[in-house]
């Protein structure tokens, strides 16, 4: 899951860094994601992922960090398979 955060995150993210000098807790932010890349980089995660992210994830803390993103994407994969 990490690698494609990554690399995901090198496509869609516009960042002014390359994806080896962000550390998996590095404030995305801070190192340059805006928020136009942010909604490309939730839409590329949804591709990726197979899911949607629900309107009260849809926020700055859930694309924060790349630990963020995966705490986040992970979350709603296990409440897909509660919800099945």
């Amino acid at each position: 899951m990490n690698e494609t955060i990554r690399d995901l995150l090198a496509k869609c993210g516009a960042l002014p860094v390359t994806m080896d000098q962000i550390a998996d807790d590095a404030d995305l932010y801070a190192a340059g994601l805006s928020s136009f890349a942010s909604v490309q980089l939730m839409l590329g995660i949804e591709e990726a992922f197979d899911i949607e992210f629900p309107d009260n994830l849809l926020n700055r803390k859930s694309f924060a960090s790349i630990v963020a993103i995966e705490k986040t994407v992970c979350m709603i994969l296990n409440s897909r398979k509660v919800v099945r």
